[in-house]
């Protein structure tokens, strides 16, 4: 039965594969012959071949089971044929007649009363010569047996059936031998079915059968419709290739943004994880994590609570390792019901750094204002002594202002050999003129070390925030003269830097808190973000920060840096 399937099936998926190609290929189709392979939908691809399966399936096994039932009705006519031959054969009166003069006197009544009795269309007897004693027409007694198929029962004394052509007609014949007192065989019995019959039986018996087999099949289409609409549904409506469109943009999507990404399953395994995730989590590949617990990878992800409570996170912080993150988490509904959740992250680090960059953008911004309307006033001194014809007083501002700019870039380029550490610290000069403090620079400070990009990354953030909150603390100082002192060295293994104002310092009870991220001194939102940054970067390159009480009566920090993790690599410098 599985073997008459198996060309069904080949069909059935050749007829799928036609049906795929022409959808997926369907640009490379002529436009003269398009309108000969319209794209089949996803649904009625379903549809063709599950129909096709169950139709095929049904009808052959329908027709194997149905052959074999018109088997066995056949093979219980003949051995019920056979049985009535080995009844009539062992009656003694039947036996007994074969030794009177007139055999068929006797025979004849018995025969046509099991012929009534048992509906077989003949019953006849003969004797070993094959000469009819009993026959259901009487003009036929005396006349030879027809048929040819009597050796086996008058040679052998074999019982047994066969289909053979006799004098009424095509049917299916029992044989039995009689037998004397003495072993000896004396005749035979032939008891017939006529094979109409038999077919009108196994007909009546089919009938019940196909009918069953049609009903099957209507149900079978009616499931292959409703898997169809189904799956359809299953799918959101989509076709098979703009599901795998959506599949290759979400995953272009997905590893091109900067932020982690993280999916879970009900049961907490993870199902997903961009290429942002497994470098912030320093995962090899994405194989070997999926399907694995979030918590294995994550101890504290709170995933977990969003999956029993559905509620969601936004904006939370954690560790991931030694990395602080900005976590957002969201439960997956479909129909009311939790089936998963996703988490996204992002390094906090760069947040702050952001944040710190904008904040300073913003004081550049103030600070260039302020320069502008300093140089836009004495460009008018300058075109009001022109006017008053006073050229040399106009000349001796020029060179006035000329002369500092030069001593102070002369200062920076003494005592700092990298450019941009260089081009920070004039502005912060600049700005701190701006606002009435006086920036110094210690006369043996001194910087000569190359600085690799990265190292020039963290100078300027670091010498940025500490100069800048040198400021603000020297303007609350109430001092008659606000200033600032800078000391640095790069001598040894570390660079030494240290920031000292003459400001109101800062509270010993709050030594401990200083350096702690959203910790500040100062009112307002948005703050305590400088200190802990710089923390973090000198604790990431080697180094650290400290406070102490300065010479000038406010606060001193004191920074140190690797110099190796600073310093440019000579064997790549260009």
């Amino acid at each position: 039965m599985h073997i008459l399937c198996l060309p069904v099936l080949a069909a059935a998926h050749r007829l799928l594969n036609w049906a795929v190609s022409i959808q997926s290929g369907g640009n490379r189709v002529s436009q003269k012959n398009l309108f000969l392979f319209k794209p089949l939908a996803f649904r009625t691809q379903v549809l063709l071949l599950v129909g096709t399966l169950v139709v095929a399936t049904l009808l052959v096994q329908g027709a194997y089971l149905n052959h074999r039932q018109g088997q066995i009705i056949t093979e219980q006519m003949g051995l019920r044929a056979m049985m009535v031959a080995q009844t009539v054969a062992l009656m003694p009166e039947l036996i007994q007649a074969f030794d009177t003069p007139d055999p068929a006197r006797v025979i004849q009544p018995l025969a046509e009363q099991v012929r009534i009795a048992t509906g077989a269309r003949y019953v006849v007897v003969g004797n070993q010569e094959g000469i009819r004693y009993a026959h259901p027409l009487p003009e036929r007694l005396g006349l030879p047996m027809v048929g040819g198929d009597n050796e086996r029962a008058l040679l052998g004394g074999e019982a047994y059936f066969s289909q053979a052509e006799g004098s009424l007609g095509e049917a299916i014949r029992g044989k039995a031998p009689v037998v004397n007192a003495q072993g000896e065989i004396i005749g035979l019995v032939s008891v017939g079915f006529m094979l109409e019959k038999v077919d009108v039986d196994i007909d009546n018996y089919l009938a019940l059968s196909w009918g069953l087999i049609g009903l099957m099949l209507l149900l079978g289409l009616c499931g292959a419709w409703w898997l169809a609409h189904h799956f359809k549904k299953v799918i959101l409506g989509l076709e098979p290739h703009e599901i795998a469109r959506l599949v290759m943009e979400k995953d272009a999507i997905l590893h091109s943004i900067h932020e982690g990404i993280v999916a879970v399953n009900q049961e907490g395994h993870i199902t997903l994880l961009n290429q942002a995730a497994r470098r912030l989590l320093d995962l090899p590949d994405e194989s070997s994590t999926l399907g694995r617990p979030v918590q294995e990878l994550v101890p504290n992800s709170k995933m977990r609570e969003v999956l029993s409570s559905g509620e969601r996170q936004f904006n939370q912080e954690m560790w991931i390792g030694e990395h602080p993150v900005v976590v957002n988490r969201v439960p997956i509904v479909h129909e009311g019901k939790i089936e998963g959740a996703v988490a996204t992250f992002r390094s906090r680090q760069e947040i702050l750094e952001l944040s710190l960059a904008l904040k300073t953008v913003n004081k550049d911004m103030d600070a260039l204002r302020v320069q502008a309307h300093e140089f836009s006033n004495k460009l008018y001194t300058i075109s009001g002594l022109l006017q008053l014809n006073k050229p040399q007083q106009a000349l001796s501002l020029i060179r006035q202002e000329t002369d500092r700019e030069q001593a102070r870039l002369a200062t920076v380029l003494e005592h700092i050999a990298d450019p941009l550490v260089g081009g920070i610290l004039l502005g912060k000069m600049a700005y701190a003129e701006q606002k009435g403090v006086r920036l110094e620079l210690v006369e043996d400070s001194a910087l000569h070390t190359r600085l690799s990009g990265r190292g020039q990354d963290v100078l300027i953030s670091v010498l940025g925030n500490l100069l800048n909150n040198a400021v603000d603390a020297a303007l609350q100082g109430g001092q008659h003269q606000s200033r600032i002192r800078l000391f640095f060295t790069d001598l040894g293994e570390q660079l030494l830097f240290e920031v000292e104002d003459n400001g109101p310092g800062v509270d010993p009870a709050l030594m401990a808190h200083i350096f702690q991220d959203g910790f500040s001194t100062k009112p307002g939102r948005h703050r305590g973000i400088g200190l802990a940054l710089v923390r973090q970067l000198c604790l990431e390159n080697g180094g650290d920060i400290s406070l102490e009480d300065g010479d000038l009566g406010g606060a001193c920090f004191i920074v140190t840096l690797a110099k190796t993790r600073m310093a440019l690599n000579e064997d790549k410098a260009p």
